[in-house]
């Protein structure tokens, strides 16, 4: 899927050329070498999306004026380029414009990291970011909604923070939220009905135990969307920001009935956290039509024998997987990665 990949200033890398098998990588190292960095220039290259930040800028290394990409996930020779005159986007030597062009055929990723626990335990707006990653991945149309509905959303709020009454002015722009509104709730009801199945099949299946998985959407502005706004309006202006909406949406988890945030033990949301990506991955294999890229940062020290093996089945055999870790006593007892690439990484240096 991704044998090659090149960074020019990108994080701690000055530079690197990396050749990896079809299998993937382990990558090992310290904390604070480098290694989710090369996860994250991967994520950049296929999806123009970082985990761990929403600025370009900041992947630059420092003292540099900007950064490059580049690499052949699934054949095609891609290149991100970022400077402050913005970004350049290639793939086979054609220059795309536009982020959604370049987006339209750029391939599939699943991001698995300690972090994801808080998708269990932090607030609603991580659990939609784990919706948008998903839908943004499969549909054009929910990225371009979602980025309208984003810049739409910002105008409203900053008139309601206006002295003066501007009623008139935040009416056109709650056109705009309903417009794109309406399709980020269509779609992600019909995301997490679609998940639903698949992370119930990985929470038994890496749990090794019968605890029954339930996703449910929860639309922040109940069924009709117009109406609810109507509702909300005197609040809106009394708060001075807006408080119906999909970046209100909720995405329910339950194990056993009960919120699993409350009521889940920590191995238990681990492992719940690890169904949903797992879900993921499914989804996008499903819909997508080709197996994701799985990048893996340093959840497997975190994981028993039993947890980890199971994780290991249910991922497709044939996906490729890049892993980061501080050591390798838990390969000893997980043959299955036999097939990848070891790399040592040491100060943004790798052999």
């Amino acid at each position: 899927m991704l044998c090659s990949l090149r960074l020019i200033d990108f994080r701690c890398f000055s530079s690197l050329d990396l050749q990896v098998p079809a299998a993937g990588a382990i990558l090992v190292g310290d904390n604070a070498q480098g290694k989710t960095s090369i996860l994250e220039a991967i994520c950049t290259l296929v999806r123009l999306h970082s985990p761990r930040t929403h600025r370009m800028a900041t992947l630059a290394r420092m003292g540099a004026k900007g950064f490059g990409i580049a690499g052949d996930p699934w054949g095609a020779e891609r290149q991100v380029r970022y400077s402050r005159e913005g970004l350049v986007l290639k793939a086979n030597e054609q220059i795309f414009p536009t982020q959604s062009g370049y987006l339209e055929d750029g391939g599939l990723v699943v991001w698995m990291g300690n972090e994801d626990l808080e998708l269990v335990r932090g607030s609603g707006e991580i659990r939609r970011r784990y919706l948008d990653f998903l839908g943004a991945q499969l549909d054009p149309n929910y990225r371009r909604s979602w980025a309208r509905y984003r810049r739409a959303l910002k105008a409203k709020n900053l008139l309601l923070k206006e002295t003066r009454p501007r009623d008139a002015e935040i009416v056109s722009y709650e056109e705009i939220l309903i417009e794109h509104g309406s399709v980020l709730i269509e779609a992600r009801a019909k995301l997490v009905n679609e998940l639903a199945p698949f992370a119930a099949e990985a929470q038994r299946a890496v749990s090794g135990k019968d605890e029954p998985l339930t996703l449910n959407y929860l639309p922040a502005s109940g069924p009709d969307l117009r109406e609810s706004l109507l509702q909300a309006r005197e609040r809106e202006t009394r708060l001075r920001q807006a408080v119906v909406g999909p970046h209100r949406d909720e995405l329910d988890l339950r194990l056993h009935g009960m919120p699993a945030a409350d009521f889940a033990s920590e191995g238990q949301q681990r492992t719940l956290a690890l169904a949903l990506k797992l879900a993921q991955g499914k989804l996008l294999e499903k819909r997508g039509g080709q197996l994701p890229i799985y990048l893996m940062d340093d959840i497997f020290g975190e994981l028993d024998l039993s947890r980890r093996n199971a994780l290991m089945n249910h991922l497709p055999q044939q996906s490729q997987k890049w892993i980061t870790t501080t050591h390798l006593d838990w390969l000893k007892e997980t043959p299955a990665f036999s097939d990848l690439g070891r790399f040592q990484i040491n100060g943004g240096k790798l052999t």
